[in-house]
C-alpha cells in the first residue's frame, strides 16, 4: 500500500526559495517509491488571516451553518481532510524573522481545531492524530539550529505534538546565505538527509 504524503511549502521566493529547493528534492526523490504526494503551496494558495467569522462558522453545527458560514468551514475542513488523508506529513519551512511563515500559520490555524485534532481533557490537551509521522525541512539564511534564536523548530514541534504527531524529523539547511561553499555544502547535506529520510517511508 502507497505511503501518503501531505508537502505544505511557504516560501515567498517561488522556485528561487531554498525552502522550495528542498521540497522539490523531496518530491523527486519519491518518484521511485511508494510514494503518494499531495502538494499544498500555501503561498500560492493563500489563506487570509483567521477571523471571528470562520472561527463562528467552525462553532455553528454543520446543519444550522448559513451559506457564508458554510463557504468559510470548508477551507478548514479541505485543510483537515488532506492532512487526516495523509501518514507522514512535511513542511518546507523558510525561516522568516526567527519564526514561520505568517502562510504557515494561517495553514496552522485551521488544522489545528479543538475537536478535530486535539481535544481537552482534565488532563490537558490530548491529539487526535497520533500516528502519523512529520519531517521539517528547514531551510534557514543564517545558522541558528541548537541556539536560542531557534524559536521556530520547537514552535513547530509544539504545534504538530498538539495534535498527536510526536514522531518528528528534522533536516536542516543552513547557513545558505553565507557564501556559495557554505551554501553548496548545507544543500549537499540536507540531499542526502531527505534521501535517508525517504527510504524510511
Amino acid at each position: 500500500m502507497s505511503t501518503r504524503a501531505l508537502l505544505v511549502t511557504s516560501s515567498i521566493l517561488g522556485e528561487n526559495g531554498q525552502s522550495n529547493a528542498l521540497a522539490n528534492h523531496f518530491k523527486t526523490k519519491t518518484e521511485a517509491h511508494d510514494v503518494v504526494v499531495t502538494h499544498r503551496d500555501v503561498v500560492a494558495n493563500a489563506l487570509p488571516h483567521l477571523a471571528i467569522e470562520e472561527l463562528g462558522a467552525w462553532q455553528t453545527p454543520a446543519n444550522e451553518r448559513n451559506a457564508d458560514q458554510q463557504a468559510l468551514a470548508a477551507h478548514s475542513d479541505e485543510l483537515l481532510a488532506e492532512l487526516r488523508a495523509s501518514d507522514v506529513l512535511v513542511l518546507a519551512v523558510p525561516l522568516y524573522n526567527l519564526g514561520i511563515p505568517s502562510q504557515l500559520k494561517a495553514w496552522f490555524d485551521r488544522v489545528l481545531r479543538a475537536g478535530e485534532t486535539f481535544r481537552y481533557t482534565e488532563n490537558g490537551p490530548q491529539g487526535l492524530l497520533e500516528g502519523k509521522r512529520a519531517i521539517i525541512l528547514a531551510a534557514r539564511g543564517g545558522q541558528y539550529a541548537g541556539t536560542e534564536l531557534d524559536s521556530q523548530t520547537p514552535h513547530l514541534k509544539a504545534m504538530l505534538g498538539l495534535m498527536g504527531i510526536s514522531d518528528v524529523d528534522v533536516v536542516f539547511a543552513e547557513g545558505l546565505n553565507m557564501g556559495d561553499a557554505q551554501r553548496d555544502a548545507a544543500l549537499k547535506e540536507a540531499f542526502q538527509a531527505i534521501d535517508q529520510l525517504v527510504e524510511t517511508l
